[in-house]
């Protein structure tokens, strides 16, 4: 293992043009020099040219495919990099704090989790409006049904109130918008599951780092936002329209529950649903009841089109199975 601690791994969320802000942040805002490893799934040819640059110059370790990326999938190419205690995985819509991953390795060091997650906010860049402190998860038995259990902790309050009053504590669940891990986790889990193509992914992660004996924790010392578009790159629509495919969806939630035991029509699963459907909505107009209104006939006309189409190509590329 090398004397540096920590590797940043980024992956592509949902777009590409909020990316070079990413790694500004990233170069501006993280104490000491780690390994960055930025793996980048056929992004468009102006931030692709960008981000072979970047590498040239040694800012950054490129691995690249010439087809879109499910996030696992994005984050088992970027482990292949790691050499490192721990890995720091960030998606490329995210912009750090000052002094996050310093915060996450000393969580991580003094408490012996196995996975430390941030404060999270959402919106634009100065925004300190929480999007998730963490989550309790558990799978429950009701009237003889296992039953998925989720509830996200602190939302939609002020930064500093939530920051000072949690600082650090365990949770079930942290998110891949960014999390610290011990790499060597993955020597016990094996790679993550690339079955997971758009959800669940996290789920599936904490779930099984709890499974193994390893614990969980939030420290609000780190603080990452998340750029919940619009707006959006018309570069970035397909990719965008394929990460929130119902295609997507239906196989991640297919897997998910033939891994753990869960039934598809457990009601948990109709908040995930309404979440898809209102993001994707967001192409048209935020917040419109207009965009309510024609995102179910729009969606099912780009799922029989671009987003079959768009799937073909990467399963045709070797990346995941036919689910026809």
């Amino acid at each position: 293992m090398s004397s540096v601690l920590a590797t940043i791994v980024v992956v592509p969320r949902e777009q590409f043009s909020r990316g070079r802000l990413c790694l500004d942040a990233l170069r501006e805002r993280t104490e000491g020099a780690h390994p960055l490893v930025y793996v980048d799934g056929n992004s468009p040819r102006p931030f692709a040219g960008e981000l072979a640059r970047r590498a040239d110059r040694g800012e950054l370790t490129l691995a690249r495919t010439e087809h879109y990326l499910p996030g696992n999938v994005a984050r088992n190419l970027g482990l292949a990099h790691v050499h490192t205690k721990y890995v720091a995985f960030l998606d490329n819509d995210v912009l750090v704090w000052p002094g996050w991953l310093s915060a996450l390795i000393r969580c991580a060091e003094e408490t012996g989790a196995w996975v430390v997650g941030p404060l999270y906010c959402i919106g634009g860049p100065e925004s300190e409006v929480v999007h998730t402190s963490g989550a309790d998860l558990a799978i429950v038995e009701m009237g003889g049904h296992r039953r998925l259990h989720e509830r996200h902790l602190r939302c939609e309050e002020p930064a500093a109130v939530v920051r000072a009053e949690v600082a650090r504590t365990r949770r079930d669940e942290v998110e891949f918008h960014c999390l610290l891990a011990r790499t060597d986790l993955f020597d016990r889990l094996g790679p993550l599951d690339e079955a997971l193509l758009s959800y669940f992914d996290h789920l599936d992660f904490c779930l099984g780092a709890r499974r193994a004996g390893g614990t969980i924790w939030i420290d609000c010392a780190a603080t990452v936002t998340y750029l919940v578009p619009p707006p959006i790159a018309w570069a970035d629509l397909p990719y965008f329209l394929l990460r929130w495919s119902a295609t997507w969806y239906q196989s991640s939630r297919a897997r998910f529950c033939a891994t753990w035991g869960l039934d598809p029509d457990d009601p948990a699963f109709a908040d995930h649903e309404h979440y898809r459907r209102a993001h994707r909505a967001r192409l048209l107009s935020p917040l419109s009841p207009v965009s309510r209104l024609l995102e179910p006939t729009l969606g099912r006309y780009l799922e029989s089109t671009l987003v079959r189409d768009l799937e073909r190509s990467r399963i045709a590329a070797g990346c995941g199975t036919d689910p026809r």
